[in-house]
């Protein structure tokens, strides 16, 4: 596999720098120069979506050809790839809509690319309800039979009441002007045809390889619950499967599995199996933290079913793909290994290894062969570096629950070295930190900070029970779960809990600012990327954006615990600014739509006129995710030139 693994090296490989000092921000706050890698159904050509800048690229490799055809997409977000067939790979890219002097939408869409790395088509050219779509334009199935076709979930015009589509009595004085529906695409040309078409609740559906829809998930618009319908092989009418009390109960569905004709749901915690004809359930995995299922596209079956708190085991239902697991596991010890693809005949794979402290790279196993080739790796810059480790704690908030934590320390950090430390809280706030690289927290740490990383209750992965508790709670008990970590942190004396800042981006830059401005004992300074200052402005911007009644704002009132409005107020960190001690850091995208900037600005207005020491950064052209090598650098930079100067580290 020469020819695959020289072009391969010259696409992704740079020379391990000998840094005298740590690395640059730029070494860490770069883009993943391998964003996502795919290979073709026959295994004799790889996709690669990177590139060394945010001029990304499409590249294929031929295995055991030389030459490497690139397409250049340009300044676009990458997002993933995937094969129609062995001649076509499919390229989502994301891009930016101005609608409006103040208002910005991301767009999503797909290029078809050839084995020559030229662009074939652009999909949905000949469709005009397609421009109307905001977000991402979902690929739930490409079909097995050559010619490949691609299904995705898209929109069609809603013929109404007198079009039969939509004969309920106007709901909530709001009439849908499209509605979701199937669109199979060829990727020759880019041009589709609708082969189904949901109801106004319609959200979603899972398609078998034949393209035909099997399970279809409608989202009320009243009540918000979700509900599963199933099409077993053989018939021609929808029948109800499972139904969840609201919209978030979705995530109980983990999806249909062809060779079955069943679907995969979590029911008291555990993965069953539900046939679609006779509704015959079987008892699949009693599964664990941070559930989900490694997928055969070629099979369109669950081939095993990865859980797990600190790192994921894989229970493998396929003997097969597992044993090629094993291979991979064994020579990557100290890392998790992900199957990210293999071709039809299972010869060869693709894998991810990754681990806190070391950068993902990217690998070929070819099985027959007996070899594994590096493809490429997602931060160039910094291999060879030398990185803190990280451990996996369990910690006891004051009322007795368990709070999992990843903790960082610095590169050759010695015990007992009472480190400064960030608090550093994810986003979600029903999300996770995972056992793989995290350039922030690694960034953090090679400026010599001590990292602790909490799942705080409300985190998605450690059960239904966990992920409720934090409901209502977001000033209230998730908060004191950030600082009963840093008192169980004091206590093996890594850390100095008098020299303590907090640090978070999302529902973590909410965490950052209500931490300084409820617990000003606390913190010696706060940085909010993105970050949420007033709740109650927060749902009404939801309301106005996706409509007061939808369940997405439904969803915020319930993790805000709205019941209590007075919560709204008593934990808005812009309400009590004057209560603040601690310098402020704000950093916000003005292309965000996500938490608008607004929140950052109202921020800022608030802290000046209470004569608090702040900083606001406005990231140009940037959105809610950092998704600019440049934007992603420049927070770096601020971050630890706030830090050296507020939280020295001597």
């Amino acid at each position: 596999m020469r020819g695959l693994v020289t072009a391969a090296a010259a696409f992704v490989s740079m020379a391990a720098q000998a840094w005298a000092a740590p690395p640059p921000a730029s070494a860490f706050g770069r883009v993943p120069a391998v964003v996502d890698a795919a290979i073709s159904p026959n295994g004799q050509r790889i996709a690669i979506l990177g590139g060394l800048s945010d001029q990304r690229i499409v590249s294929i490799a031929t295995v055991d050809q030389p030459g490497l055809p690139v397409l250049q997409l340009g300044g676009v977000e990458g997002v993933r790839l995937r094969w129609a067939g062995d001649d076509f790979v499919v390229a989502s890219i994301a891009y930016w809509r101005d609608a409006g002097p103040r208002t910005a939408y991301r767009i999503e869409r797909h290029i078809a690319v050839g084995p020559d790395g030229k662009a074939v088509s652009r999909f949905f050219d000949n469709l005009s309800a397609s421009q109307y779509l905001v977000g991402g334009q979902p690929i739930i199935g490409v079909t097995g039979a050559s010619p490949a076709r691609v299904l995705i979930n898209d929109l069609a015009d809603n013929g109404g009441p007198m079009g039969g589509q939509d004969t309920r009595i106007k709901r909530k004085g709001v009439e849908n002007v499209s509605v979701r529906a199937i669109w199979s695409i060829d990727p020759a040309t880019g041009k589709g045809k609708m082969t189904e078409r949901g109801n106004p609740d319609t959200n979603n559906w899972d398609v078998d390889l034949a393209g035909e829809p099997r399970v279809r998930t409608d989202v009320d618009e009243i009540n918000h619950r979700v509900s599963l319908f199933g099409r077993a092989k053989g018939k021609s009418q929808w029948s109800p499967l499972w139904q969840g009390t609201s919209a978030e109960d979705d995530a109980n569905y983990y999806g249909y599995s062809e060779p079955d004709d069943a679907i995969y749901v979590l029911q008291n915690e555990k993965l069953v199996r539900k046939r679609l004809a006779d509704g015959a359930v079987e008892a699949v995995s009693d599964g664990g933290p941070s559930l989900r299922l490694v997928w055969d596209e070629h099979r369109n079956a669950a081939a095993g079913v990865a859980f797990g708190a600190e790192r994921p085991t894989i229970q493998w239902l396929d003997p097969e793909v597992g044993a090629a697991h094993g291979v991979l596991a064994r020579a990557f010890k100290t890392q998790s290994v992900e199957l990210e693809g293999w071709s039809k005949d299972r010869t060869r794979f693709l894998a991810r290894a990754s681990s806190p402290g070391s950068p993902a790279v990217w690998y070929l196993y070819d099985r027959a062969r007996k070899e594994v080739s590096p493809l490429g790796e997602e931060y160039p810059e910094l291999k060879g570096v030398k990185f803190g480790p990280t451990r996996w704690i369990t910690y006891k908030a004051r009322d007795g629950l368990e709070i999992p934590a990843y903790v960082t320390l610095p590169p050759d950090a010695q015990p007992g070295a009472k480190l400064p430390l960030i608090v550093f809280p994810h986003g979600g706030p029903a999300a996770r930190d995972t056992f793989d690289f995290d350039f922030m927290a690694q960034f953090f740490a090679s400026r010599g900070y001590a990292v602790l990383q909490p799942q705080f209750r409300g985190s998605w992965g450690f059960g239904h029970g966990f992920e409720d508790a934090g409901k209502g709670e977001w000033g209230g008990k998730m908060q004191t779960d950030l600082l009963d970590g840093v008192v169980a942190l004091a206590a093996s004396g890594d850390i100095d809990p008098t020299r303590v800042c907090i640090v978070g981006a999302s529902f973590g830059g909410y965490a950052a600012l209500a931490g300084a401005a409820l617990h000003p004992e606390a913190y010696r300074c706060a940085a909010s990327i993105a970050g949420i200052a007033d709740l109650g402005q927060f749902l009404i911007d939801e309301g106005r954006l996706y409509g007061r009644e939808g369940a997405g704002v439904e969803y915020w009132r319930t993790e805000l615990g709205v019941a209590d409005r007075g919560k709204l107020e008593a934990w808005s960190p812009a309400r009590h600014v004057t209560d603040i001690r601690a310098p402020i850091l704000l950093i916000h995208g003005d292309k965000d739509t996500v938490v608008l900037p607004s929140q950052s600005q109202l921020m800022a207005d608030r802290l000046k006129g209470a004569g608090k020491p702040y900083e606001l950064v406005v990231l140009a052209g940037e959105n809610h995710y950092l998704t600019k090598s440049a934007t992603r650098t420049q927070t770096l930079e601020a971050l630890e030139t706030f830090l050296a100067k507020n939280l020295p580290v001597n």
